[in-house]
């Protein structure tokens, strides 16, 4: 069954939940494959609950439908800080946030873009590609996800790099270990 075909089945459930199917991916490996749906409340967010209760709903579905043959792992998770997209709505959303796109088939020798999501226009997504507008046709993208500003979030360094080494404390020498 295919990711769309997954995304049909299981997003009515997520909606009478109250809560917002963002997307779906499948990951087969040797062990076992890995379904990792992400869902959302945009207005509160989610919480580990709302993760639990959406994950013994989606497991009761897909054992009632067996859309997946043989082994596979379920993982309901919220979208977090790099909020993987899915959607052309979902880029829509997201303008004017900086974002991370890597394409299925190379644009100019390039398969990995990033910067600022300009918008959407038909069924591309145009992205600020340090000063050069970047077309990228939706049926191209093998991934997305925003990229956080993580010093306006008072999580991280302003800019990537070498982060500055915090003093080490100062260890007390023999002699300062002297009774008075």
């Amino acid at each position: 069954m295919s990711n769309a075909q997954l995304q049909q089945l299981i997003e009515p459930l997520i909606a009478d939940l109250g809560l917002e199917l963002v997307g779906i991916e499948f990951n087969s490996g040797a062990g076992g494959g890995l379904l990792r749906v992400y869902i959302d409340e945009p207005e509160r967010g989610i919480g580990i609950e709302d993760c639990e209760r959406a994950s013994r709903e989606i497991s009761a579905l897909l054992d009632v439908n067996d859309p997946i043959a043989g082994r596979y792992t379920l993982e309901v998770s919220s979208p977090g800080l790099e909020r993987p997209l899915f959607t052309l709505e979902h880029y829509r959303r997201f303008a004017g946030e900086q974002v991370k796109i890597t394409v299925s088939l190379p644009l100019d020798g390039r398969r990995r873009f990033q910067g600022v999501l300009l918008g959407v226009e038909g069924d591309h997504i145009n992205l600020d590609q340090d000063g050069k507008t970047v077309a990228i046709a939706h049926a191209n993208v093998a991934k997305a996800h925003l990229v956080p500003d993580y010093a306006a979030l008072g999580l991280g360094a302003a800019k990537p790099g070498k982060a500055e080494r915090p003093a080490k404390p100062v260890q007390p020498t023999r002699k300062d270990k002297r009774k008075s």
